[in-house]
């Protein structure tokens, strides 16, 4: 490697109340925090301290481009080089809490041929990117972040972490795990799909070595657009969610949903119960909580990315969407079922939402209990939607006598045009 030239167990109703920790402090004023005055408290306690934000970004900045110009990988066989670092996990889907500290940075490299090739080199990847971070850290001493490397477990060498902080802001960090992905989707732009060849490709590389899921990171860009570009007001519902999610997950304890998963739900609460860019947020926070009570009955999907025009994501889809519920399927990675295989988290989930039902974040000034969107009350909810010449669907489905998802065919409206299919769920008893 060359040398450096320079820098360039109880349910969330039973909350302890001697010495509470800042959690359940912020628990306790959540709970007791009127409908009307919810946008208030996500602007005094959830939005993004701007200054620290701006400091993080440039030190990303900074780390992709020094990454770029100096990470090579002399062992391979073909030059491989790092095209591109994109922030992801939350901090990178511009709906990160103030005081969540994690997130994740994504190396793209060049020259990678498959899925595969991804998993049989990390360990090689992390270990030059790990020292390419080692030179950056004496480079930049001076500025005004710091880069922290944390120790590598020598029984797990593919993990590689980093904290930043700025001097501008005491005690406070952001930690970032490393992953290097393989490039699947190239150069994305705005209105940007990927050709179904990837899918295909995605589909038989997971169901072959049963890896499902294990890949999302190559379809980061697509995660971070998805959520990005929903209005403000939803990305603060958002942000309203996951700091519930974050009190829950510091009373519970133990295994719970994906956080993800709450993000998609609350995407998809606004999107079949609104769809405006001025709601009630009070609104939208209790009909994603009664979502979460009716997990069950959940199957959640879009058609934004992949759809059901080729007869082998088909096939694959509708094997997902006949999973036990819940099933929330990744908008950019179909293999990546967000429900997961253990009711039992979302049980305990879903107990606590039913507690904070009754609590007063749901109450107007004059003790009457505001209404949710509705959208759980459907049997059926569809919602298609035309953006920038593409159908994007977003359904539901709730089927009381089964556990499973009906079969899936798809059908054309009467009197619509070849453009115009839509999806359709004809239900096991009975018929729609």
């Amino acid at each position: 490697m060359r040398k450096a030239s320079g820098p360039q167990k109880h349910s969330c109703s039973h909350l302890r109340h001697s010495a509470p920790s800042p959690h359940l402090t912020a628990a306790m004023d959540l709970r007791n925090t009127l409908a009307e005055n919810l946008n208030k408290f996500i602007k005094d306690h959830l939005l993004l301290d701007y200054n620290f934000h701006e400091d993080v970004k440039n030190a990303i900045e900074q780390i992709s481009e020094f990454l770029k110009e100096r990470c090579l990988f002399p062992g391979a066989p073909i030059p491989v080089r790092v095209s591109k670092v994109v922030r992801g996990g939350f901090s990178g889907r511009d709906a990160t809490l103030r005081d969540q500290c994690d997130a994740d940075l994504v190396i793209f490299l060049t020259n990678l041929k498959s899925f595969q090739e991804q998993v049989s080199r990390r360990e090689e990847f992390i270990r030059e990117i790990r020292q390419d971070l080692e030179e950056f850290q004496r480079c930049t001493r001076t500025q005004i972040f710091e880069i922290n490397i944390k120790d590598q477990d020598p029984s797990n060498p593919c993990v590689l972490s980093f904290e930043l902080s700025s001097s501008r802001f005491p005690g406070r960090t952001v930690k970032f795990n490393v992953l290097p992905a393989f490039n699947a989707l190239g150069q994305v732009t705005k209105a940007y799909r990927p050709d179904p060849e990837v899918y295909i490709g995605l589909i038989h590389e997971c169901t072959s070595k049963q890896t499902e899921g294990e890949f999302s990171t190559c379809f980061t860009e697509l995660q971070r657009a998805f959520v990005k570009q929903r209005p403000t007001k939803v990305k603060s519902l958002i942000r309203l969610v996951k700091h519930w999610y974050q009190l829950c997950k510091e009373e519970l304890g133990g295994p719970l949903p994906p956080q993800y998963a709450l993000e998609l739900l609350t995407i998809h609460a606004w999107e079949s119960g609104s769809g405006r860019t001025s709601f009630n947020t009070a609104q939208g926070f209790k009909t994603v909580l009664e979502l979460v009570t009716g997990y069950q009955q959940l199957c959640v999907y879009w058609t934004e990315y992949y759809d059901f025009e080729n007869p082998i994501i088909t096939d694959y889809l509708n094997g997902q969407l006949r999973k036990r519920r819940p099933v929330i399927l990744d908008p950019v990675d179909p293999t990546r079922n967000l429900g997961g295989e253990d009711p039992e988290c979302w049980r305990r989930l879903a107990q606590a939402a039913e507690a904070w039902l009754s609590y007063p974040c749901f109450e107007g000034r004059d003790g009457s209990r505001l209404e949710s969107w509705g959208c759980t009350r459907r049997k059926q909810t569809m919602k298609t939607r035309e953006r920038s010449g593409r159908r994007r669907v977003s359904a539901r489905i709730q089927d009381p006598t089964s556990s499973r998802a009906p079969p899936l065919r798809k059908r054309r409206k009467p009197g619509l045009p070849p453009s115009c299919d839509c999806l359709a769920y004809e239900q096991l008893k009975g018929g729609q």
